[in-house]
């Protein structure tokens, strides 16, 4: 196994991937409250951490990936009021549209897709727990934190306490001891049909301990990666962090990692702001392929634009990759991959650096197509490289070529070339192309080229 760092939020450095036990990874990615359909931006966490977990057990880790589905939210209440249907009918409808969205990307499924509502007795052993320790308090049926009886408060935020707010706006501030406490536990209000008891009583979580009772349930305290959009860092993360550290005497995650967010015209991509596409809409649009392709163009951790060029310039790499695989052969790789191959896999090793890696790619696309007429060029490293941003299905070009229609046009082509019949050579080249293929002329003959 080589070594591997990843940036951790918490440090605000590169930390090294040292697992708990051996050899075993645990990574935890806040999913999506399921309100709505998910636009493309929501795609970004499943499909960085999706990969992510592909790289490492390329490495040899056996890795365990948690994406949680949030079903008890107060959007979800909010959502499902003015459509009159039951809160818990809307979340189940979404959960199963996010599961077949994201289907659409072709990455597979996380280890666990936990729901939020299936975890509320966890939820509730750890709130206990918190107001055992007197980190959490209850108060006319609302259960909350003690900001300040965590000292390590704001330390993964990097904010002073003092300049911190929850976003609860005046919610409960008549039953908090400081404003800048926040809701463990929220007692049943008038209108929200979904609620459980508890010994404070009867209501439902808030949004900040779902997640610290799943990842716990599911990978225990102090498993590996935490990951998340970097949105999510305050109030959500650092509120799950001080949750676990006070409630269990210990760290939740080693490493914090998050990715940044989606733009569109320079401004993040939101619900709230209006500006969101809609995944199968993308994906109908401009294919699985590109789409992947955009991602890993993106390193994680910085903003990444999303437009019609920058979709057309990731359809335009899948092509060139496409290409290259229609001439690859079945024998082993040139002595010119395996130095190509250690900088991909080194550069994926350096915090996961995508964009970097895709560079080593299509320098071996590059050297490839530059091959000596007759030379071979296998493509197993090839492969093995695209295999981890999930882009390997892009070599398998079997059945993949021009019909046999389009064939004869390009053999008639080239002998209307050779009668130096050049409007005929024109005419079978435009109806080529109407057919969907490019035909080019190659010291071979001609190379016949999907559209």
């Amino acid at each position: 196994m080589r070594p591997i760092r990843l940036h951790d939020t918490h440090s605000g450095a590169l930390a090294p991937l040292e697992p708990r036990d051996p050899g075993r990874v645990g990574i935890y990615a806040c999913g999506p409250t399921v309100y709505n359909r998910i636009h493309i931006g929501n795609a970004r966490p499943f499909v960085v951490y999706s990969l992510l977990k592909r790289f490492l057990e390329h490495e040899g880790y056996a890795v365990t990936l948690v994406a949680n589905i949030t079903d008890v939210n107060d959007k979800i209440y909010d959502a499902a009021r003015p459509l009159g249907v039951p809160s818990q009918q809307l979340a189940d409808e979404m959960s199963a549209h996010y599961r077949a969205d994201t289907d659409g990307l072709g990455l597979g499924r996380p280890d666990h897709e936990p729901l939020a509502s299936e975890y509320v007795g966890g939820m509730i052993d750890l709130i206990s727990a918190l107001i055992e320790r007197g980190a959490a308090y209850a108060a006319d049926g609302d259960v909350y934190f003690r900001v300040r009886a965590d000292a390590a408060y704001g330390s993964l935020s990097h904010r002073l306490i003092e300049d911190m707010d929850q976003g609860e706006g005046g919610e409960g501030l008549t039953r908090k001891e400081d404003p800048l406490d926040f809701a463990l536990w929220k007692a049943q209000k008038p209108g929200e049909d979904t609620a459980w008891d508890a010994p404070w009583g009867r209501g439902r979580p808030g949004w900040h301990i779902e997640c610290s009772a799943m990842a716990e349930d599911l990978l225990g305290v102090g498993f590996e990666i935490h990951g998340g959009g970097n949105d999510l860092t305050f109030p959500h993360h650092e509120n799950e962090a001080a949750q676990t550290r006070c409630g269990r005497g210990g760290d939740l995650a080693r490493i914090w990692m998050h990715n940044g967010m989606l733009q569109l015209g320079g401004e993040k991509m939101a619900k709230s702001v209006g500006n969101i596409s809609l995944l199968p809409e993308v994906l109908a649009e401009h294919g699985r392929d590109a789409v992947v392709m955009f991602f890993c163009g993106g390193h994680y951790r910085g903003p990444l634009q999303l437009d019609d060029s920058t979709l057309a310039d990731a359809a335009a790499r899948v092509r060139r990759v496409r290409e290259a695989g229609r001439r690859l052969t079945a024998g082993p790789s040139p002595d010119w991959s395996a130095p190509l191959k250690e900088t991909f896999f080194a550069a994926l090793a350096e915090d996961f650096n995508t964009p970097r890696a895709l560079a080593a790619v299509f320098d071996w696309v590059r050297t490839a197509n530059s091959a000596a007429p007759g030379e071979e060029v296998g493509g197993a490293d090839l492969r093995e490289m695209l295999a981890v941003l999930a882009l390997d299905n892009l070599l398998d070009t079997e059945g993949d070529g021009p019909p046999p229609a389009v064939v004869a046009l390009a053999e008639a082509r080239v002998a209307a070339r050779a009668a130096k019949d050049f409007a005929e050579s024109d005419r079978l080249r435009d109806e080529i192309a109407a057919a969907g293929w490019t035909v080019r002329d190659v010291a071979a003959g001609y190379e016949l080229v999907r559209a």
